[in-house]
Parts: C-alpha cells; sequence; structure tokens
C-alpha cells in the first residue's frame, strides 16, 4: 500500500490541515497556512512561497504542478470532500510556508497607487478589496490594526489568489501614516463628513486610497492625517457601500485619471 495515500479524515496529517483552516493561533504556531485550488497556488509559488506539501485527490486533478522539494499525499474523495472548501478547486490543496512582509520591503512605483484598510474583520472583504487591487494594478495593500489575519483562508479563497499577486502588509495605523509621509504619498481618506467627491480629487500622482469599516468608518487619527477627505454620493436612503465596493470604485477613478 502507498504510504502516501491518506483514506481516512482521522489522519493526523488532515487533522493538522484542518486545524490550520479553522485557527489563526495555529497558523501563527506553526508558521503554515492552507491554499486551495491549482490557480491560487500557481500564484502563491509564482510570489515566492515554498509550499511544505501537497494534498491531491487524483479522481479530480488534472493539473500540473512541479512539487519542488514538497512531500505529496494522494487522498481519497471522502479526504478530499473533508477538507475542500469549494467543488471546482481541481483536486489540490497545499500547505504553505508563511513569511512576513514588511512596509520597507515594498517597491513602490514613481507615482504609487495604495490602498489602506483599516480594521477590516471580514476574510472575504478583505479579499475582494485584493482582486481590485490587483485588476487595478495597484502598488501595494496595506492592512492597519486587522481584526483578521492575511493567511485566513476565507481571504485566500475570496481573493482568488490575488493575495499572493498584490503585495500585502500588516501594521498599526501610525506604523502606516509615518510611511506614506515619508514617501510623499497623499492620503485621501474615504469618509462623509467634511469631505469632496472623489471624482474631483486629483489621483495622478502618489495616493493612498484608505477605507474603514462599514460600521464606525475610519478613526480620528487617520481623519487628522488626511491631506484630504473624499466620498463617493450616496443618492438613495442608505449612507455607506460595502468596502470591497467603494474600494474598487475609487481605485478605477486613480486608473481612469491616470490614463488621461
Amino acid at each position: 500500500m502507498d504510504e502516501n495515500f491518506i483514506s481516512s479524515p482521522q489522519n493526523p496529517k488532515i487533522k493538522q490541515l484542518l486545524a490550520l483552516q479553522r485557527k489563526s493561533s495555529e497558523r501563527r504556531s506553526r508558521g503554515l497556512f492552507v491554499v486551495e485550488g491549482l490557480r491560487e497556488l500557481q500564484h502563491c509559488t509564482e510570489a515566492g512561497f515554498e509550499v511544505e506539501s501537497l494534498f491531491v485527490c487524483k479522481e479530480l486533478f488534472t493539473g500540473d504542478f512541479d512539487t519542488k522539494n514538497a512531500a505529496v499525499y494522494t487522498v481519497s474523495l471522502k479526504v478530499y470532500e473533508h477538507i475542500a472548501y469549494r467543488e471546482s478547486t481541481e483536486g489540490v490543496v497545499a500547505l504553505v510556508r508563511s513569511r512576513t512582509q514588511r512596509l520597507t520591503d515594498l517597491e513602490l512605483g514613481e507615482n504609487p497607487l495604495v490602498v489602506v484598510l483599516e480594521g477590516v474583520e471580514k476574510p472575504g472583504n478583505l479579499g475582494a478589496v485584493l482582486r481590485s487591487a490587483d485588476a487595478a494594478r495597484a502598488d501595494a495593500v496595506v492592512v492597519c490594526d486587522p481584526l483578521t489575519d492575511l493567511h485566513n483562508p476565507n481571504l485566500i479563497r475570496a481573493s482568488l489568489g490575488a493575495a499572493f499577486t498584490v503585495p500585502t502588509v500588516a501594521c498599526t495605523s501610525e506604523e502606516c501614516i509615518a510611511f506614506l509621509k515619508s514617501k510623499s504619498i497623499k492620503i485621501l481618506t474615504a469618509q462623509l463628513q467634511d469631505s469632496s467627491l472623489y471624482y474631483d480629487t486629483d489621483m495622478r500622482r502618489g495616493v493612498a486610497l484608505v477605507m474603514g469599516t462599514e460600521s464606525t468608518g475610519l478613526t480620528q487619527q487617520w481623519r487628522e492625517a488626511a491631506d484630504a477627505h473624499i466620498r463617493i454620493p450616496m443618492l438613495g436612503r442608505l449612507d455607506s457601500l460595502n468596502v470591497s465596493v467603494s474600494a474598487a470604485i475609487l481605485l478605477f477613478e486613480a486608473v481612469r485619471q491616470r490614463e488621461k
């Protein structure tokens, strides 16, 4: 019998994988996180992450992947259905070694376009913002005072791999403000109060588009640090959009202005 074949969800390696999916504390302590799906895994390795182990369901896996030094385990369809969140993930789940990226590691262009999110809690929202940031070719996404870790499986799934294509950093708001000012990047905070319409604001130079949570918005320190306050017009009865929708609107306004 193949020693690397796993047929039971009670296998210790499967239990470890499930713990990494469910617990941020487990991800931090072991220095590992889970990536599901061939497309996401390709983006991950292209970004230089090291795959520790692969779990492949041969009934579903039709792709090709360079395993390099990774341990490879084949799993039964029953086990794969136990560890996979989505049906259309090509039959592959990986454990990947985590790494920390800092503000000083960011390689910014001449007129950088940066997204800053303060206190965003839902990993699905952050993943959606990363997809928009990738589409707009933003230089970076900075997550300040995060309430979810950057290797949350829901974040990676929602981003469709953009978690690896867009440089993403977690830090405090104080660190981010100091960094942006040191780089002469204009801070534009999205807020309803004391603000101008976003399309009347110059985004052609280096800018940071700063957004907070839908429930509480941005803290006072960001409002005071801002070079300008901007808003998206709300013509209905509600006064806010989902943060991922707001990010997409503002990002592509910057793209529009820069393409003139």
